[in-house]
């Protein structure tokens, strides 16, 4: 099956202090795949990415969180690095922004420390996912139930462990992406 995601749009919600390969590798999956790709952060211009402890690339900003609307994506990535998703799951805007795609069961996927943000946002409840190791009793805390497996899928949600599961990671999310809602389909039902 060719996966294809032209016409849809995805925004990879992320802040200074993402994991590089989190946030480049998916970006460029869905690209790949014909997807329209939006970095959305709370601050314009660029964010600052990491290679596991130094500072990697800047990443251009597409849209400010005050720019964006979850209502004009079909999908969501959340990327992780311990400190992109520490500052975003304490940003009321970002968390409101994650919400708004489970509200609309619009299919999202974290990776790594990602999670913390729908911790946040208070959707991990009743669900199994993987993240980060030490993520683990944040996630079971949360309701959720946590599994040490490279790719987990639940109800559209895709959740991975580390840069090293990117393959597994970027197949399902790109898959789970193409099966997801989508506005021009819900329109013609």
């Amino acid at each position: 099956m060719v996966q294809d995601l032209k016409n849809r749009k995805v925004a990879i919600l992320a802040t200074d202090g993402f994991e590089q390969v989190e946030l480049t590798e998916p970006k460029q999956a869905l690209e790949q795949a014909g997807a329209q790709v939006h970095v959305v952060a709370p601050h314009g211009d660029s964010i600052q990415g990491w290679n596991h402890y130094d500072k990697g690339d800047k990443v251009s900003v597409d849209r400010t969180l005050d720019q964006a609307n979850a209502s004009d994506y079909d999908a969501l990535v959340l990327p992780g690095g311990a400190l992109n998703p520490d500052q975003l799951r304490t940003n009321h805007q970002a968390v409101q922004f994650v919400k708004a795609f489970f509200a609309a069961s619009k299919p999202v996927a974290s990776i790594c420390h990602g999670p913390w943000t729908l911790i946040e946002a208070d959707v991990v409840k009743g669900r199994t996912v993987t993240s980060w190791p030490s993520l683990k009793t944040d996630l079971s805390n949360a309701g959720a139930t946590w599994v040490d497996q490279a790719v987990v899928v639940d109800q559209g949600l895709v959740t991975s462990r580390n840069p090293g599961d990117l393959p597994a990671f970027n197949s399902k999310m790109v898959e789970e992406f193409c099966e997801g809602k989508h506005p021009a389909q819900a329109q013609a039902v």
